[in-house]
């Protein structure tokens, strides 16, 4: 029998090694934008086309490099960081494993541009598929510049497995927002075609931190800050009333290397406990620095994935450090709202703000209305209410019958859909009554029984239907806004929503490109009861982002339980006895309304049996 074993050849090897290292535009970009950094650059610029299927380019100004360490950075395993096995845990560098240019370079035409400081010519190499077309002397900045061509472009089932380009340019926008936070100190350009999405100046990390999200952030930053012998954790963490349903605004880096970790999540959730829903995720930019022989960061071809050798005393020391910066800037309730923290130790020990706040209070007191006195004459007539207003008031039903002073907001729900369908809807007694119960649940009376109905979840089942047939069939009518509304948004989402504009099209809503990831909102939805289209538009994309988080729905789906969820009717409202009994006649009418969208029943039934039974037991 023959031998069947033979080595690879190299060219294999190096694609076989691409697919654990770059697995997307992404991952090129992460891993120039790494070496980048590690050459000591302080300004780097990006160009992408095509979300990077077409080009990546990465400039920086850094030490650039010789025409041999050139040629030998697109050899596999060819480092300048390692000598022995020791050196592993002594890394606070990026690359150390030299696979990442390696693997580019054999599954897309890479070129690169390189010189080093002082030299007067620099290298140029050619590269397609592992193979070198060219390498010669050229003149150049200082620095290295290298672009990604046509990715995948040798290995075609790869490529078509690329999502569209929104989906993939929102993960190269968060490769990008990630190194541009770990490094608050270096310049970075990131240009669409020829679009600038972001340009970075340095700065501290909290400009930064606004630069990249939005000026909104401005005001909900908490600075966090521990020294102890283990490690330092120094960064900032969200306010609980700006957390969100969604991840990806956590970020945690280990020595400056961004790491995903949802033990330490949780560590980081935990301080939160008391102060937000346990669903929701609050905003953390943390940096941990911790001497590398207590790491092992070889873990993951991509090196997001580290071990601790004391994980639980780290997980303490987030949470404790978290803890006390939420104390320490008074986000934590107390019993005077209205004191800033900081206000009495520094009254303290400056006098002159003693005199100030006297001359503010003065100030206040005699310039604006609000504290003036009050005149309160007349008050006795509060109490003049004559005997039969007060038994009206112990009887709900006569109140709610003669008070003319009780007004009735129109509502949506009872637009459309038919009155109780005989074909679904059990039949129903003519003297039945249909009431609410907490302002939540609608009783209905039936010839047989009680129907109670959970009014939010029945609504969600009514508008998750209507939704998905308007976006199966087309058929959303639109209706214009008063006053247009511009939503600023972030690179990621911005391409997320271009990602499905024509499903929102379909659903009824009209938005226009206003420039600078910027939406004007011109239309919404005919059949939607919604005064701020800013909100609602907000709370749409945010649950939609939740869904595909946590769920594995296709986008028309995900997008019609996504607005269902965020227009539905909730609990609390009050209903009149029309809108309940048309919200019940079109729950009847869904194909499906035994439960709602998310699985939750949307009704129970007590029949006259189960209740004589109560009684009678």
């Amino acid at each position: 029998m023959s031998d069947v074993i033979q080595l690879l050849p190299d060219a294999i090897a190096n694609q076989i090694a691409a697919g654990e290292v770059v697995q997307r535009p992404a991952s090129a970009l992460k891993e120039l934008l790494e070496n980048a950094i590690d050459a000591g650059a302080d300004h780097v610029q990006v160009w992408v086309k095509e979300a990077g299927k077409t080009l990546i380019q990465v400039t920086d100004n850094g030490k650039g490099m010789s025409m041999t360490d050139a040629r030998m950075s697109f050899e596999r395993h060819a480092t300048s960081k390692i000598r022995n096995a020791q050196d592993l845990f002594s890394i606070k560098t990026f690359g150390f494993r030299g696979e990442a240019m390696a693997s580019i370079a054999a599954v897309a035409q890479v070129e690169m541009k390189t010189r080093l400081q002082g030299h007067e010519l620099g290298t140029l190499i050619c590269i397609e598929g592992s193979e070198i077309k060219k390498q010669e002397p050229i003149a150049c900045p200082e620095g290295t510049s290298i672009s990604v061509k046509n990715l995948f472009f040798n290995v075609p089932a790869r490529r078509n497995f690329l999502k569209s380009n929104p989906v993939e340019m929102r993960h190269v926008v968060e490769e990008f927002q990630r190194v541009a936070l770990s490094y608050p100190e270096v310049a970075f350009t990131l240009m669409q075609h020829d679009m600038e999405l972001y340009r970075l100046s340095p700065g501290k990390l909290s400009k930064r931190i606004v630069e990249l999200f939005g000026k909104n952030y401005q005001g909900q930053l908490v600075t966090c800050q521990e020294e102890t012998p283990l490690l330092n954790i120094m960064g900032y963490v969200g306010k609980p009333e700006n957390a969100k349903k969604t991840r990806g605004e956590q970020f945690l880096f280990v020595n400056h290397r961004y790491i995903k970790s949802n033990y330490l999540h949780h560590a980081v959730v935990n301080a939160y406990e008391g102060l937000m829903p346990a669903d929701m995720h609050p905003f953390y930019v943390l940096f941990l620095d911790i001497d590398p022989s207590h790491i092992d960061i070889n873990v993951h071809p991509t090196k997001t994935e580290i071990k601790f050798d004391d994980e639980r005393t780290i997980y303490g020391l987030i949470r404790s450090a978290i803890k006390q910066s939420l104390g320490a800037h008074n986000v934590v309730p107390s019993l005077d709202f209205s004191l800033d923290v900081n206000f009495a130790e520094n009254w303290k020990s400056d006098p002159t703000q003693k005199e100030k706040l006297n001359q503010e209070d003065t100030y206040k007191r005699f310039s604006f209305p609000e504290f003036k006195k009050q005149d309160v004459s007349g008050w006795e007539k509060m109490f003049e209410r004559n005997q039969t207003e007060l038994v009206d008031q112990k009887d709900p039903r006569s109140h709610h019958l003669e008070n003319n002073n009780l007004k009735t907001f129109p509502s949506k729900v009872n637009n459309s859909g038919p009155e109780f369908p005989n074909s679904n809807l059990p039949s129903r007694d003519e003297t039945g009554s249909t009431f609410q119960v907490e302002l939540a649940y609608i009783v209905a009376q039936m010839s047989n029984g009680l129907l109670i109905i959970d009014q939010q979840m029945a609504h969600e089942r009514i508008l998750y239907e209507r939704y998905f047939r308007q976006l199966s069939q087309n058929s959303g009518a639109s209706q214009q806004v008063l006053f247009p509304q511009s939503i600023p948004l972030n690179p990621a989402d911005f391409a997320l929503v271009m990602g499905m504009k024509a499903e929102l099209t379909q659903l009824g809503f009209v938005l226009e490109d206003f420039g600078q990831q910027t939406l004007v909102i011109q239309g919404i939805p005919a059949d939607l009861g919604i005064s701020n289209e800013k909100v609602l538009f907000e709370g749409l994309l945010e649950q939609f982002k939740h869904f595909k988080k946590e769920l594995s729905l296709d986008k028309k789906e995900n997008l019609a339980r996504s607005l269902a969820k965020r227009s539905a009717i909730r609990k609390g409202n009050r209903l009149s006895t029309q809108e309940m009994e048309n919200l019940v006649g079109q729950l009847f009418a869904c194909q499906n309304p035994n439960f709602g969208p998310s699985g939750n029943k949307t009704f129970i039934k007590l029949d006259l049996h189960q209740i004589h039974r109560f009684f009678n037991a």
